[in-house]
């Protein structure tokens, strides 16, 4: 589990990320400087309040059982083996799907 401290680094990260500053934050979520600045302190918050700054910075809650790095309803881009041939569209079928516009 992060700490508070570990998430408040990570807001503040994401918000020079951004290139916005605390002030910024009014604006983009109705959240005084004041209140915002408490939270990059590690001042506990309530979900709802986390969740909201979370929607400011562009990040969203991930929950994901211990000992796990990806939550469960995501997909690894190393679990998906696709070749660019697997890609390609299957023009062999084209005429039976679309018939042919030569036929006289």
């Amino acid at each position: 589990m992060k700490s508070i401290v570990e998430i408040s680094k990570l807001l503040i990260e994401q918000r020079k990320e951004l290139g916005i500053e605390q002030k910024d934050m009014y604006m983009r979520i109705g959240m005084k400087q004041q209140q915002y600045q408490r939270i990059e302190a590690g001042s506990d918050v309530k979900l709802s309040t986390l969740l909201r700054v979370l929607e400011g910075l562009d990040l969203e809650l991930s929950i994901t059982p211990k000992g796990t790095k990806t939550p469960s309803n995501q997909v690894s881009e190393s679990s998906v083996d696709l070749n660019k041939s697997d890609l390609q569209d299957d023009t062999d079928d084209l005429e039976f799907w679309f018939g042919s516009e030569d036929k006289s």
